[in-house]
């Protein structure tokens, strides 16, 4: 068996026929087979680069959204306040979206 460490991956063989999966090893007499579920390398490495951008995305809004806690209007100015969180709001549901429609 072939893995390394930092990808946890198992070299082994795929029939392009039936799908039957062999990685050969040595047996020391107490084998026992289980039914096991297996996902391709450039599935993996998809599915990680997805996760990786998507963790940047929530980053991001985070980022904007705290914002939000920090906020403090000036007397007087609770409505121009409330507007431009209102534009802020608008702009992480962009970030969102924009997010959302990468990941289709």
């Amino acid at each position: 068996m072939n893995t390394t460490a930092a990808g946890g991956y198992v070299q082994a063989w795929q029939c392009i026929g039936c799908g039957r999966i062999e990685a050969p090893q040595p047996c020391i007499g107490v084998c026992r087979d289980r039914k096991v579920l297996l996902v391709g390398k450039d599935e993996h490495d998809a599915a990680l680069a997805e996760i990786l951008r998507l963790h940047g995305v929530l980053s991001a809004a985070s980022s904007m959204l705290l914002r939000f806690g920090a906020a403090t209007p000036r007397d007087g100015q609770w409505e121009n306040s409330c507007r431009a969180l209102q534009q802020q709001v608008r702009e992480v549901l962009a970030v969102l979206a924009d997010a959302a429609e990468g990941a289709s």
